[in-house]
């Protein structure tokens, strides 16, 4: 029901907005260009599913190698005693764990055309245990929260961003963004924990914990003693052989165990074509619902008004130009980078409000974009807590990303 009101307020809010600027600026054109850009969001929409087909056709071939191999089952097992506390609900050594791991995995490496097939895979694992096929089950939510907080290691685009628009360090941002979206996850997690009454102070909950907590600094001293040129170039080199490495992991093991490996690869291909049409209606619903708010002018409006109450309580302004990316990020990831990319060409990629609109832009992922997705891909209706929880992992990013970014910048 909240991506329901959330939707219906978008087009009732631009409507408004827009009638407003009609009546009081005398801007007849605002309304032709708010419907251009639904036609505009329609076609995106159209085209993103259907970019999508080719990589979910690929992920999901390789995926279903790993399934007839045995492999995604024996890293299942291997990950039980952790995933099984976060995903109580899930029997031990299912699949799905496997699948589960392997998004999380692309994801931390900023592989966004790897992640979103295997997302999809686990979805669809997911929804074959839920009970009740039209309602979110608690793993799903868990599952869509961990990826809404969009936990990174590499942040490739950002820095590729900052680059193209004459950042003299493109790779400044890479410690606040590791520092923010770390901290959006782990709020997420405890949210979705809390509400599901799950218990995180365990064994096994704690020495990941622990495990992560030496990963993640020691791979911030890592970066720190590298130039920006050897920056680039090993975390690319590093997220591809990752990458590759996986692929061909999964083809030698079908191999091992005498499968035929291109048939299996076939099957799982031919889920791609279908799994992209069935969400092309949700992503055309919230793309358009996206655009018109946007285009009538709505959203610079809550920013200004976000602007003026910060200036009200004494607090520095100095980062409220970058909140248009903080709360495009959350609707649409291109249009967060749109906005990123246009906040670093107005102000200056080296500015202070350039480099917060970039660590903002990391320090979680597009929540209704991945909710529709994901949601949409299963036919899931009824999404309960996952927004509230989704949301609340992304303000708290937000706010982190803000804080470091004054730490690190101001």
């Amino acid at each position: 029901m909240v991506l329901n009101y959330i939707w219906v307020a978008f087009f009732v809010i631009a409507f408004l907005v827009a009638l407003g600027k009609l009546l009081f600026t005398g801007d007849t054109q605002i309304f032709t260009a708010i419907m251009n850009s639904t036609f505009d969001s329609s076609k995106i929409a159209f085209e993103i599913s259907l970019g999508l087909t080719g990589v979910l056709s690929l992920w999901l071939g390789v995926m279903k190698i790993g399934e007839n191999s045995g492999l995604i089952n024996a890293l299942s097992r291997f990950l039980s005693p952790v995933f099984c506390k976060l995903f109580p609900d899930i029997p031990k050594g299912h699949p799905v764990m496997g699948s589960i791991f392997m998004n999380m995995a692309a994801n931390m490496l900023g592989l966004d055309n790897a992640a979103t097939p295997m997302g999809l895979k686990a979805m669809k694992e997911l929804q074959e245990l839920n009970p009740r096929k039209d309602t979110a089950s608690n793993p799903m939510i868990m599952f869509l929260v961990i990826n809404t907080s969009g936990l990174i290691l590499i942040p490739i685009s950002i820095m590729v961003y900052r680059a193209q628009m004459g950042a003299a360090q493109p790779t400044d941002v890479f410690i606040p963004i590791l520092m923010s979206t770390f901290i959006s996850t782990l709020v997420g997690v405890i949210t979705v924990s809390i509400s599901q009454r799950i218990n995180l102070l365990n064994k096994a909950i704690l020495t990941l914990a622990g495990f992560l907590a030496l990963f993640f600094g020691g791979l911030t001293y890592l970066f720190t003693v590298l130039s920006r040129e050897e920056m680039g170039t090993y975390s690319t080199l590093i997220a591809n052989i990752i990458l590759f490495g996986v692929i061909l992991l999964f083809i030698l093991t079908g191999v091992r165990k005498k499968i035929n490996v291109y048939d299996s690869f076939v099957e799982g291909a031919k889920e791609g074509f279908t799994t992209a049409v069935r969400i092309i209606p949700y992503l055309v619903a919230f793309l358009v619902g996206i655009a018109v708010f946007r285009t009538s002018g709505a959203m610079d409006i809550l920013v200004g008004g976000i602007g003026s109450l910060v200036a009200l309580c004494g607090i520095d302004t100095s980062f409220v130009g970058a909140l248009p990316t903080a709360l495009m990020k959350s609707l649409s990831g291109s249009g967060a980078n749109g906005l990123m990319i246009d906040t670093m060409k107005e102000a200056g990629a080296d500015s202070f409000v350039g480099r917060v609109s970039c660590v903002v832009r990391g320090a979680s992922d597009t929540t209704f974009y991945i909710l529709a997705v994901y949601f949409g891909s299963v036919g899931i209706t009824k999404t309960r807590n996952a927004v509230t929880c989704g949301l609340i992992a992304d303000f708290a990013g937000i706010i982190a990303a803000i804080f470091i970014s004054y730490l690190f910048f101001f």
